[in-house]
C-alpha cells in the first residue's frame, strides 16, 4: 500500500469512528446551521500580490514533528496579521496531529477562508468539514476514483464550499480541469514516495485553465521559492513548514515581497 493510500484509509477509518458518535443526520443539521462559506475564489484570485495560503501544521510523515501549536487560533491570527489570503488547517490525526477542533477554532478566530486539509474520500468527511466551518475542501485526484472524485466535488459545491483539486501529473490536471475546478493545486511532493520536485508546478501550470486559480503547494522554505512559483504562473502558494518553524508574520512579509518583486518584472 502506498503512503497516500495508507493515509487515506486511516483518515476514512477515523471518520467512521466519529460517525459512530455523531451520525450523518446530526452532522448534516450542524452543517446546515453554519453561516455561508467564505468566498475562496475571490480571496485567492490572481492580483498584484501573490496570495499565500498559510498552514496550521504540527507534523508531517516526511518531517516528523514541526511545532506544538497549542493554540491553532492564535497561530492563524498571526497569519492573518501577516497578510495571508487563506488559512489551511491539517485535520488528519495520525501523521499530522491535527483535528476538526483545530479547524473550528481557526474559523472562529479569522475572517479569511479556511481550508480543510485532509485525505477526504467519503461524503461524510465533506459534510463534517462544513459542520466544522470549512470554506474549502481538499480533494486529491490521485487518491480518488473518477466516480468518487466527481461525487465529492459536486457535494462540496452543493454545500456552498469550494473544492481545491490537487494534482501531481498532467493527466490529473486534466481531470481537475474537466471537473470545472475553480481552484487547482499542484503539489510538489509526490504522495506515494514523498519526494519533492519544485519544478513540477512549472511543467504542469500551462494545463490549468486560465479561469482557474493556480496554486503551488509544498517545497516552500524561503522567499526565493515563492518567487520561483510566481514566475512559473502561480496565483497562490501554500506554505506550511516555514511558517510554523519561524516568525510567521516576518516570514509572510518576506514571501509576499518576493512574489511582488516578480509581479513587478512582468510585462504590463
Amino acid at each position: 500500500m502506498s503512503l497516500l493510500a495508507e493515509l487515506t484509509a486511516g483518515a476514512v477509518e477515523d471518520s467512521e469512528g466519529r460517525r459512530a458518535l455523531h451520525p450523518l443526520a446530526e452532522v448534516e443539521r450542524v452543517a446546515a446551521a453554519q453561516a455561508p462559506a467564505r468566498d475562496a475564489a475571490s480571496a485567492l484570485r490572481r492580483g498584484t500580490s501573490v496570495r499565500i495560503i498559510a498552514e496550521v501544521k504540527r507534523a508531517s510523515p516526511s518531517r516528523g514533528d514541526l511545532a506544538a501549536i497549542p493554540d491553532p487560533a492564535f497561530q492563524a491570527g498571526l497569519y492573518e496579521a501577516g497578510g495571508a489570503s487563506a488559512i489551511s488547517v491539517l485535520t488528519e490525526r495520525r501523521r499530522f496531529k491535527g483535528s476538526l477542533d483545530d479547524l473550528s477554532a481557526v474559523k472562529a478566530a479569522v475572517s479569511l477562508p479556511v481550508l480543510r486539509k485532509d485525505f477526504v474520500a467519503t461524503p461524510y468527511q465533506v459534510i463534517e468539514a462544513r459542520a466544522a466551518g470549512a470554506d474549502i475542501v481538499l480533494l486529491i485526484v490521485a487518491a480518488l476514483e473518477q466516480r468518487v472524485l466527481e461525487e465529492l466535488f459536486a457535494l462540496t459545491l452543493e454545500l456552498g464550499m469550494t473544492p481545491l483539486v490537487e494534482a501531481h501529473t498532467a493527466e490529473e490536471v486534466a481531470r481537475a480541469a474537466d471537473l470545472g475546478a475553480g481552484l487547482i493545486g499542484v503539489n510538489a511532493r509526490d504522495l506515494t514516495t514523498f519526494e519533492l520536485d519544485r519544478d513540477l508546478f512549472g511543467r504542469l501550470a500551462d494545463g490549468i485553465p486560465d479561469d482557474a486559480v493556480k496554486i503551488a503547494e509544498s517545497a516552500v522554505l524561503r522567499p526565493s521559492d515563492v518567487a520561483h512559483y510566481r514566475s512559473a504562473g502561480a496565483d497562490a502558494v501554500l506554505v506550511g513548514e516555514a511558517l510554523v518553524t519561524g516568525d510567521p508574520v516576518a516570514t509572510l512579509g518576506a514571501f509576499i515581497a518576493a512574489g511582488d518583486a516578480v509581479a513587478g518584472e512582468e510585462p504590463s
